[in-house]
């Protein structure tokens, strides 16, 4: 008698404690986007953290008049981290983060993609592989035994997408540089540090045309135009052409960048960067938040913040489905990759 008393009081307390943590989350939830529990922003540090910080708090500003919510914007050390991140707050959290990083925090814990980055028409992109422009390397297998330097061993242009492609074609390079960033890549590029990097392409825009796959990832003739910048510092050019890959990222410290560096091939498509929200986010406030950022991505200001090329250069955004990145996936899958593999890498 005393046991099943005992049992009965057990299981009272056990249901106790349950609601009181069923409780505590409702009322977690409930006070979501207030100055007391914030939505949580989180960028991946692809680029230079002020920038993205900077640009962050004009998105934050925009969405907080448009929704009455407020959010605060962090750039975490890593890809990592920033999955990291999302997975300890499934229920606040919204990340930018690009395919791999997604398909990880996805499969880790249960993080729901809603809409990708468009940029300038195009929803997918490209990896690209760039050389020193007076570099002996003219051929994809040119890249055998060749220093490779790449931004984050969980960026999906800068290492997921090239790693398979370099397996497939039997390709090994003598050593692997993690750059930290794709800014980074192109400058060990440029410095020689590197024989190769790998980092992310977007077409150029062609006044007149539209780039089309298949083109030439460098649609002009440096002896007959020169690189410049535009008078607002803003665009990097060659004649009328507007650069737009990772390389224009860095022509405030290198102006020479595009008679320094040259492309030597691109990538097969990648289905382009994401917006996604923790498993437990609550739908009403996804929703709310989903109409705002499309209504933001028709303002100027976008243009200052995600929408700028220093930025993530997201010309808009679109919804996207889970499925969308089945082909991300079959690259991990190609290449025996783990969660572990991409985000602690050996030594090489």
């Amino acid at each position: 008698m005393r046991l099943k008393r005992f049992s009965v009081l057990l299981l009272v307390v056990l249901l106790i404690s349950a609601l009181s943590v069923s409780i505590q989350a409702v009322a977690a939830q409930s006070d979501l986007g207030t100055d007391a529990n914030p939505i949580e922003v989180f960028f991946v540090p692809s680029v230079e953290a002020q920038v993205i910080t900077t640009g962050g708090e004009v998105m934050a500003a925009a969405l907080e008049k448009a929704t009455g919510l407020k959010f605060k914007v962090s750039v975490p050390t890593s890809y990592a981290a920033t999955v990291e991140a999302m997975c300890a707050a499934p229920g606040s959290s919204i990340g930018f983060i690009p395919a791999a990083g997604y398909v990880i925090a996805n499969k880790r814990c249960g993080v729901e993609v809603a809409e990708a980055a468009v940029r300038n028409g195009w929803n997918i992109y490209w990896s690209e592989y760039i050389v020193r422009r007076d570099s002996d390397i003219y051929t994809f297998g040119d890249l055998a035994g060749k220093t490779w330097a790449y931004p984050d061993a969980a960026s999906t242009s800068g290492y997921i997408v090239p790693a398979v492609e370099l397996k497939q074609a039997g390709i090994v390079p003598s050593k692997e540089i993690s750059a930290g960033g794709h800014n980074q890549v192109v400058q060990a590029v440029y410095n020689g540090d590197a024989d190769f990097g790998t980092t992310f392409f977007s077409p150029p825009l062609v006044p007149g045309a539209r780039w089309a796959v298949g083109d030439s990832p460098e649609p002009y003739d440096l002896t007959v135009d020169q690189s410049s910048i535009s008078e607002d510092g803003k665009k990097l050019l060659v004649g009328k052409i507007q650069v737009l890959d990772a390389r224009a990222n860095i022509r405030d410290t290198a102006k020479d960048v595009i008679e320094k560096v040259r492309i030597l091939r691109i990538s097969a498509p990648i289905p382009n960067d994401t917006l996604s929200f923790g498993k437990d986010f609550p739908p009403e406030l996804k929703a709310q938040i989903i109409t705002a950022l499309e209504a933001f991505a028709k303002t100027d200001e976008w243009k200052t913040s995600i929408g700028s090329n220093d930025f993530y250069g997201w010309s808009g955004i679109a919804p996207v489905t889970d499925a969308a990145y089945d082909a991300v996936r079959a690259r991990f899958d190609l290449l025996g990759l783990t969660e572990e593999d991409v985000f602690n890498p050996p030594k090489k």
